[in-house]
Parts: C-alpha cells; sequence; structure tokens
C-alpha cells in the first residue's frame, strides 16, 4: 500500500491504513472457498483459533489437541491449496470451520487478508488466537489455568490484547537425526532454545515492540541480523470488526492493541510462542516454500535457509538452554506474570 506523502497527522494516516485493510479484506473474501463451515456451533464467550496454512497434515494432531486441551473452542483454517492430505483431514474434524483457496498467498499479504475478513465476519466479540499450526502457546500458569482464566482476566483488566514473543525451538543434534512424525510432541525432540542473544527496538509509527535474535539471526543472519526474522508477535486479541492486522501478526490497527508493554518501568502480562520451526520436516518445506517465492521480500527469509542448510543444520551451541516450563522463561526474562496473581 503506498500512503499520502500528504502533510496528514500519523492518526489519520493509521486510520486510513487501517480502513484500507479492512475493505481489501472484504474484497478478498471471494478467494475463500467454504469446505465445511461449523460457525453456527461457536457461542458466545468461545475462544477462536485463526489459522492459514498450506501442506502442514502431519503436524494437525498435535496441533488441534494441544489447543484443545487449552481451551480453544473453535478453529478456522484457510487451505491455502495443500496437497498433502490436509483439508481432508480437517473436513473430519468436529470443532473446525475450513475454506480452501488456490490464490497467491503474497497478493494476500502473506494470508493475512484471509485471515482478517475471517476475523471481522466470525471473531467479532471474541478472544480470537491467530497462529500458525508451528507456533504453540504457553502463558503464565498455563499449566494449570485455562485460556479462558487467561482472557476473564484480561477482559477484568481492560486489556484487548496479549503479547506472545516468538521463541524458536530446536534439537540439541542436526534438524534431520530425528524424524518428527504424527502425533508426537515436537518439544520432545525441539527442546532447546537461546535464552537470550534478543534485540529490542519500538517502532514509533505503529507503537510495538521489534524483536530480533536467537538462532535463525544467529544462524543464518550473522552477516546481517537487522535482516532477520521479527518474533514480536500478538497473537490472542478481544476482536473487533473493526480491527485489522497489519503485518502478519507483528502489529496491528488500531495502535493502541500493540501497546503491550510498560514504559514506566513495570511489567504487564506477557507469554510466548513455542516455535516448533525446525523438526526433521524442515528442509524439505523450505525447499518448497523458496521454489513457491510467495514469502516476504521475495522469500529473502527462505533464501536465507537453503544457503545455511548447505553448510549444516545443527543450530545447538553451548548457550542453549533445554526447556522446561513457562517458570524457567519468566526467570529468564522471556514471559511476565504482570500483576496476574
Amino acid at each position: 500500500m503506498r500512503i499520502s506523502k500528504l502533510p496528514i497527522s500519523d492518526r489519520l494516516r493509521r486510520r486510513i491504513e487501517r480502513q484500507y485493510m479492512i475493505a481489501r479484506a472484504f474484497n478478498r473474501r471471494r478467494a475463500l472457498k467454504p469446505v465445511v463451515n461449523r460457525t453456527g456451533q461457536i457461542r458466545k464467550g468461545d475462544v477462536l483459533a485463526f489459522v492459514t496454512m498450506r501442506n502442514e497434515r502431519v503436524r494437525l494432531p498435535f496441533f488441534l489437541d494441544y489447543y484443545r486441551n487449552l481451551g480453544v473452542k473453535h478453529f478456522l483454517f484457510v487451505n491455502n491449496n495443500s496437497n498433502d492430505g490436509s483439508g481432508n483431514y480437517l473436513a473430519e474434524q468436529p470443532d473446525v470451520s475450513l475454506w480452501w483457496t488456490n490464490a497467491g498467498y503474497k497478493r494476500a499479504r502473506f494470508g493475512m487478508d484471509w485471515i482478517n475478513r475471517l476475523l471481522m465476519k466470525y471473531g467479532d466479540g471474541h478472544w480470537c488466537l491467530t497462529i500458525d499450526p508451528d507456533e504453540f502457546l504457553i502463558y503464565p500458569h498455563c499449566d494449570t489455568r485455562p485460556l479462558q482464566a487467561l482472557t476473564d482476566w484480561l477482559d477484568a483488566s481492560g486489556r484487548r490484547s496479549f503479547p506472545a514473543m516468538l521463541l524458536d525451538m530446536y534439537p540439541r543434534g542436526n534438524i534431520e537425526d530425528e524424524p518428527y512424525e504424527e502425533g508426537t510432541d515436537p518439544f520432545s525432540i525441539a527442546k532447546w532454545f537461546d535464552p537470550a542473544n534478543y534485540t529490542i527496538t519500538k517502532n514509533w509509527y505503529y507503537g510495538n515492540l521489534w524483536i530480533q535474535g536467537g538462532p535463525r539471526t544467529r544462524n543464518f543472519f550473522s552477516s546481517d541480523p537487522i535482516s532477520g526474522p521479527a518474533l514480536n508477535k500478538t497473537p490472542l486479541v478481544k476482536w473487533s470488526w473493526r480491527y485489522a492486522y497489519a503485518s502478519s501478526t507483528h502489529m496491528l490497527l488500531p495502535k493502541f492493541l500493540n501497546e503491550v508493554y510498560d514504559e514506566d518501568g513495570g511489567e504487564q502480562a506477557s507469554g510466548c510462542l513455542l516455535h516448533a520451526k525446525f523438526l526433521s520436516t524442515f528442509a524439505e518445506k523450505s525447499a518448497e516454500e523458496l521454489d513457491r517465492r510467495q514469502h516476504y521480500a521475495n522469500s529473502k527469509e527462505y533464501k536465507a535457509y537453503h544457503a545455511g542448510l548447505s553448510s549444516g543444520t545443527n543450530l545447538w551451541c553451548s548457550e542453549s538452554r533445554e526447556y522446561t516450563d513457562w517458570r524457567q522463561l519468566e526467570d529468564l526474562g522471556l514471559i511476565s506474570r504482570g500483576n496476574w496473581a
């Protein structure tokens, strides 16, 4: 989108941008073909999950069970032309509504036009979790309190969004050494992470924090760290049809949804998305996505992966830490309870 160079205020500029994204999402609705629509099952107060995916069949059973156990009541999937049986599997799940599209992922703002459309139509008034099939939300007390407890507390606190830093997980040995099998907990294999090695800056226009670093920057972008992938996300939002994701789940409009931190020395509650990208399927998936060239900046990230894979796939280093639970992440300063006792 080209923003006018006229001397209008940032606030007005953001409003125009948000209205454009909402209109764009509405216009892209024809690209989504309903396969099975069970949204009539959705009840007031249900926590919903919104997912775009392509060829993720092997991941889906654990993914669905994980979020069902957390308390997600209904899943809304966009299947971007999968050919591995993902669509048939999802269509059989009683708590899944499914849409199919063969439209270009890049032309749909990397899938966000599709997700914004579904959020607009079905997410209004609900706490909505927008995630990928390799992202698993961890939040304070998640081992004893369901997602509904978190959203109830957020409601009572007057908060409409909840941030979660993307935490890349990886095995100790080579990624391909232990094959990932359907239904397996990916973190029984990819159980290590970088406890530090992160940078944080602030995007003044959108108001969000921009986090980079970790094993992907360390291994694939060491010569140009500023080009490394963003790790900041705001995946959980009490949605309104007036909202829109501006760039993946890295930032939203209106701006206040991105202001999920305390600049006065305190802490607000936050979580992590454990990222199970680095499993034995990584090389094959990366090659497919590089060939499709449907990702940001002409698939620059996947070009870096391809170059890095040629020199080895072991992301472990002497500073790597083995994951135990959310309390460990809190001790490391990667998540916070804030004032949620």
